[in-house]
């Protein structure tokens, strides 16, 4: 045998290595990993190693690096949840769990994730009213409601309504306002659920206040207001408004869906919760984590006596919110503008801008990136039918799922054969996370992983 291409003495096959695996004590027993045990929990922990494990069997991951393969894999929490980048262009995307938290409202959630206030008076040791400064804080940031009660959501805001308001009574509801909430739930049928019956008044495209006054009986419970969020019908329309419902002698139980408090400049066609309670609702319902921008909640604001009336029933329990959600809520009512705000208000140029500085850091790196107009939506069933102006970065495609595999992962949306990152859900200091995960994605591309 030829002495220069003789094996090695101390050779080991491909097979004999793997035969070779550290053992998963010897794994935990490195202090990364083990450190990693007490942050993430020992049996986290050895999940990813049996799976770096299973990996350097099959002769994918060189056995010298099962450690470090390993510790590379560790996930930042215990839950199973990954961040994301939305760069779809919608603002508040439902199936990317809406309105961003922001800063102000995280830490909020981390000083109440403990032991807390949340029912307590702590000068005099007794119980004092759950979740009292976040309640108050919603009727400063809507001095036109008396009383404010929160529940789970905003659907569980108008079931509760229903339930102590019309159980075995009438809910006179316009047909063009019978909508459909979102993944096949349908607000007839939600209301339906409470023991309540429906009194469908008008046609779809034109109902006026007449309807309703010859709708009202002795069974009535109320009048319930809907504003179509997630549709818009043009046309030959008509519909009543609050100020016109609110006479008719019966309360009106308005929902304006996406949560804006008051009057939001960027979205004059919105509905508001300060603005429908002066024209004369008797209560609003929205949702808190669409456009206020907060955690997901339902919210209820009107009078005193009928809020009182909501919050003693007993189906109230079943629908409170917990402590993070009450502290989260009530620093974004004070706090500074969400995310979400922030976003609907951005200048386009603004964005524009942003989008040539990534094209061209990305151009110089050897990518195919440029920087297009584009428009975005609000989302999340708010202001149907308006764009907003906004910026995106190109790329191929092909990048849309590479990106979603990216660290971090990023949200894009695939038109007219590009791949486009609109920038108007996308905070400035996140550009440069943006652009590190444009790079990873090139690195799965390249490597195949």
């Amino acid at each position: 045998m030829d002495r220069d291409h003789a094996p090695a003495a101390d050779a080991v096959s491909p097979g004999e290595e793997r035969r070779r695996l550290p053992r998963t004590d010897v794994l935990l027993a490195d202090p990364r990993l083990a450190a990693a045990t007490h942050r993430l929990g020992r049996d986290l922990v050895k999940d990813v190693i049996a799976g770096v494990q299973a990996r350097a069997r099959a002769g994918d991951v060189p056995v010298g690096e099962i450690a470090d393969r390993a510790v590379a894999s560790l996930p930042a929490t215990a839950s199973a949840l990954r961040p994301v980048i939305n760069a779809t262009g919608v603002l508040l995307h439902t199936n990317l769990g809406r309105a961003a938290l922001s800063d102000a409202a995280r830490e909020a959630v981390l000083a109440a994730s403990g032991t807390t206030d949340v029912e307590l008076d702590l000068t005099t040791g007794a119980r004092s009213r759950r979740g009292r400064s976040a309640l108050d804080a919603l009727l400063r940031a809507v001095p036109a409601a008396e009383a404010a009660h929160v529940v789970n959501n905003g659907a569980a805001a108008l079931v509760l309504a229903a339930t102590a308001l019309a159980q075995g009574r009438e809910i006179i509801v316009s047909r063009g306002e019978m909508v459909e909430i979102g993944d096949g739930f349908r607000l007839p049928d939600l209301l339906i659920s409470t023991g309540a019956r429906l009194r469908e008044v008008g046609t779809t495209n034109r109902t006026t206040p007449a309807d309703y006054a010859a709708a009202i009986g002795p069974d009535t419970g109320f009048i319930l207001k809907v504003h179509p969020s997630n549709f818009r019908v043009t046309g030959f329309t008509s519909e009543a408004s609050v100020a016109e419902l609110a006479p008719l002698g019966v309360p009106v139980v308005a929902d304006i869906g996406s949560g804006l408090l008051s009057p939001e400049p960027a979205l004059p066609g919105e509905p508001d919760a300060t603005s429908w309670l002066r024209a004369g609702a008797s209560l609003v319902t929205a949702s808190g984590d669409k456009l206020l921008g907060g955690p997901q909640c339902g919210l209820l604001l009107g009078g005193a006596e009928l809020v009182r009336r909501l919050a003693r029933h007993p189906l109230a329990r079943a629908l409170r919110v917990d402590k993070l959600t009450l502290a989260a809520l009530e620093a974004t009512v004070r706090g500074p503008a969400a995310p979400t705000l922030t976003a609907l208000r951005t200048d386009p140029a603004e964005l524009r801008q942003r989008a040539e500085r990534l094209a061209e850091k990305l151009r110089a790196d050897g990518f195919d990136s440029r920087a297009v107009d584009t428009d975005s939506v609000v989302g999340g069933g708010g202001a149907p039918g308006v764009t907003l102006p906004s910026a995106a970065l190109s790329l191929p495609a092909e990048y849309a799922a590479l990106l979603r595999g990216a660290s971090p992962a990023v949200m894009a949306r695939v038109e007219d054969g590009r791949c486009l990152l609109d920038l108007r859900a996308v905070a400035e200091d996140d550009d440069p996370r943006l652009a590190e995960a444009v790079h990873r994605a090139a690195l799965r591309r390249e490597t195949g992983s």
